[in-house]
């Protein structure tokens, strides 16, 4: 047992060593040590004060900025601090403001100066984005929401002074614009007839709010817009409201009235008196209209009314429209002719603004369908009653053509005042009573019927002329054919004539060359039978000298007999008997050689030579 209590006792300073460390934190603060780690911030409150005259915080303060009982505007960086007491100071410690990307802080000072002049928000004071508590103080910052903004970052805010909210930042998607509402600005001169601030520089999209009021920026509705991208800018004093991009199509124009801007000069000139039209950034109709394509415009400051500078055809009739529909309205115009019939028709009329009329036009009329209404469908409308009302029907239907012509000139010469080309007028389906058309109807058949007969009558002298030529058709058939065969028998003659020629030519040509052959032939046969003769003889010679004359004639003679088909003994022999003599001896001797002739091998059949060309 004393072994066990003497062992315990050798390890005492072990145990001394764990109850420090459990205790460290307990002993580091009765000695006033404070330990911040990294990422982090001490709030410092201050319990009580003993001595001095800044025993209490002034009236309506919640941030002590001289020691005074409370929290206290500065605050503790990371590391190790000392003197601070634990009966006398408490110390709060809190993680960094991290403000992540695409977000932003929206500050709100629960100290500071009253809001003056019946503002709604803070004005800007450098304090190293609201990091330094006791240079806002100082510097006059204002109590209640703060018009800048903390950005994206990491930052050490006094959390007692200042509450952060977080908030995304305004993105702009692609193809729209952002139109703006300040709660926060000098107010719009109403008098003026001010609906929007106007344009003012240097506050950076107004994500800068200071410079925006700074600049004289006025609260309510802007002129100024925001394109697309990604923006810091304070939602309480900024509103963003999100519209698609102005698109002037192709084959059109723009033309642009501005609500806000500065009265300008008349740009018109006298010829022109009906509107005004001004230089672009002037309040009321721009001169120059815009071209196709895409704009950020304000919709509530300016108008883009869009105007065809393409050939537009509008139709007055009941079931048609264009796919523009400003012939919407228009229907299909009735008037009553000088006879009295009622007559319907549906007109096309094709006209065309250019670009340099276009904003004239729109300052005259306000609109497109303001033109339609108020000046192409009255022109047009009684034009055509007018015309009617002067002609009977049948007449005015007949001379459609005539009618139309006289229209195109005269609709041309009236829209020329309203600044718009005229390009064609057109008369479409033209409907008249049907009784009418019933007796007209009637007397053009019989017209027809009349002139049917006529056209008869001649196709039946016709056919009788017909006839007759067919007939001498099918004789002149015979006589050509006859001509032909005549042609060809005179042909076939002087064909046999020229073959006839021909041949006495080839053969007399034939039997020339077939003399000159033969002649050739036997030159040359007699000259070989005389160098033959000639060698034989030669030869002779030679041997009669050899042999001897007497000696050469033996040998000549026996071989000459040698030759002769005929034996020098005969085979067979007849003669007399009792038993026929030589008759019977005759006829053994046919039989023998019969016999004979039988046993020889037969020959082969010599073929003929042919025959040689007498032309070769």
């Amino acid at each position: 047992m004393e072994q066990l209590i003497q062992g315990a006792m050798s390890y005492w300073w072990i145990a001394a060593i764990l109850i420090l460390i459990v205790s460290f934190k307990w002993w580091v603060r009765v000695f006033g040590i404070v330990i911040i780690p990294d990422n982090h911030m001490g709030l410092v409150n201050v319990k009580m004060v003993f001595f001095g005259a800044n025993k209490s915080l002034p009236d309506g303060k919640i941030i002590a900025l001289n020691g005074e009982p409370g929290y206290q505007a500065d605050t503790l960086a990371s590391g190790l601090k000392y003197g601070y007491w634990p009966w006398k100071y408490q110390i709060d410690i809190i993680p960094f403001l991290v403000i992540p990307e695409k977000k932003l802080g929206l500050v709100q000072a629960h100290d500071g100066a009253s809001l003056k002049g019946g503002a709604v928000i803070a004005k800007h004071v450098e304090c190293d984005a609201f990091q330094n508590a006791r240079q806002f103080l100082e510097g006059g910052g204002q109590r209640g929401p703060q018009i800048s903004i903390i950005p994206p970052g990491t930052y050490r805010v006094n959390t007692q002074l200042f509450r952060v909210t977080l908030c995304d930042a305004m993105k702009i998607a692609d193809g729209t614009v952002g139109i703006v509402t300040a709660l926060a600005g000098k107010s719009l001169d109403t008098g003026k007839g001010e609906i929007a601030g106007p344009i003012v520089p240097g506050h950076d999209s107004f994500q800068n709010g200071q410079a925006f009021i700074d600049a004289g920026g006025c609260k309510g509705l802007q002129e100024e817009v925001i394109l697309a991208g990604l923006y810091y800018y304070n939602p309480m004093l900024i509103g963003v409201e999100m519209n698609p991009l102005t698109e002037v199509a192709l084959a059109h124009v723009g033309v642009v009235t501005a609500f806000v801007g500065e009265v300008g000069e008349d740009l018109t000139g006298t010829e022109f008196k009906h509107a005004n039209l001004f230089a672009k950034g002037k309040r009321g109709v721009w001169k120059d209209p815009m071209d196709p394509g895409r704009y950020p415009i304000n919709p509530h400051t300016h108008r883009i009314e869009s105007v065809p500078t393409a050939s537009i055809v509008l139709n007055w009739a009941d079931s048609k429209n264009e796919a523009h529909n400003l012939d919407k309205g228009l229907n299909t115009i009735r008037a009553r002719s000088k006879d009295g019939f009622e007559i319907s028709l549906d007109v096309s009329q094709i006209i065309h603004v250019s670009r340099e009329n276009a904003a004239m036009v729109i300052a005259r009329f306000g609109n497109m369908n303001n033109l339609v209404s108020q000046i192409l469908e009255p022109i047009i409308g009684n034009y055509f009653r007018n015309a009617v009302q002067d002609a009977s029907a049948l007449d005015f239907l007949q001379q459609r053509g005539t009618q139309q012509q006289l229209a195109c000139v005269a609709i041309r010469e009236k829209l020329k005042d309203c600044n718009i080309e005229a390009v064609d007028t057109l008369i479409g389906d033209l409907i008249i009573p049907n009784e009418l058309l019933r007796t007209q109807t009637e007397r053009q058949i019989a017209k027809e019927n009349e002139a049917t007969y006529v056209i008869q009558q001649a196709a039946e002298k016709g056919r009788v002329m017909l006839a007759e030529q067919t007939a001498l058709a099918d004789t002149q058939k015979e006589v050509v054919s006859a001509q032909r065969r005549l042609t060809v028998a005179q042909q076939d003659a002087l064909t046999a004539a020229e073959k006839a020629t021909g041949e006495a030519n080839a053969a007399r040509t034939r039997a020339e060359a077939t003399a000159y052959t033969t002649e050739k032939t036997g030159e040359a046969d007699a000259k070989k039978i005389e160098l033959v003769g000639k060698a034989e003889a030669d030869v002779i010679e030679q041997k009669k000298k050899a042999l001897g004359a007497e000696n050469f004639t033996r040998i000549e003679v026996a071989a000459k007999l040698s030759q002769s088909m005929q034996p020098l003994v005969p085979k067979y022999m007849l003669g007399g008997g009792e038993n026929g003599g030589g008759a019977n001896g005759l006829l053994n001797l046919v039989l023998a050689d019969r016999v004979v002739r039988s046993n020889e091998p037969e020959e082969a059949p010599t073929t003929p030579a042919p025959e040689t060309s007498k032309a070769a």
